[in-house]
């Protein structure tokens, strides 16, 4: 594998500068030099060849959108545009999912899955739910209302955000960073 110099570095900066300014060029070579990543990406997150054509296109059109605001101190520019393609690719699977729109279903959903389980259940799924319950409880609550919202519910990031009342980063963050906790956590239960 080829690391990648400055050089190649300076190139791709000068490509989405390009993109910034509208060059049909720059944004040819762009989509040229990247679209082999991106569409590799999407499939791996859609698992559908057919939709990952459509997140790789979004992808792009994202990028040509966002070109102005792009800063190569932040990132080289294919972490950049791979990291729009897995937030694509993300928002399409998630789409696709049927989700209750109802906002009382999603709160009857925050209620059972946010409070102790039902003592009349199975025992296998009584515990399962209690392992789930208990991981929810030990992150913070609005990083465990995040998740629910997102991952049982079917809610996009901007869906939580509405929700929540609170600004699109942030629930992103509450959901990325409550799914992280939740693996630490099972990861932890299987050492022991």
């Amino acid at each position: 594998m080829q690391l990648s110099t400055y050089a190649d570095r300076a190139d791709d900066a000068a490509l989405v500068a390009g993109l910034a300014v509208d060059d049909p060029p720059a944004a040819t070579a762009f989509v040229r030099r990247f679209q082999g990543q991106v569409f590799g990406l999407a499939l791996a997150v859609t698992r559908d060849s057919s939709l990952a054509e459509d997140v790789a296109q979004e992808a792009f059109v994202r990028a040509w959108r966002a070109a102005t605001t792009y800063d190569s101190r932040r990132g080289s520019v294919v972490t950049w545009i791979l990291t729009i393609t897995r937030n694509a690719a993300i928002d399409a699977v998630r789409s696709r999912r049927s989700t209750p729109t109802d906002q009382e279903q999603l709160d009857q959903l925050l209620h059972d899955t946010m409070t102790a389980p039902d003592p009349a259940e199975a025992a296998l799924r009584r515990l399962e739910r209690d392992h789930a319950v208990h991981r929810l409880t030990a992150i913070p609550r609005e990083q465990a209302r995040a998740v629910v919202l997102a991952v049982i519910g079917g809610c996009t990031a901007a869906e939580v955000s509405q929700r929540e009342g609170i600004p699109l980063g942030t629930a992103k963050t509450r959901i990325r960073s409550g799914l992280r906790r939740l693996r630490q956590a099972m990861q932890e239960e299987r050492h022991d």
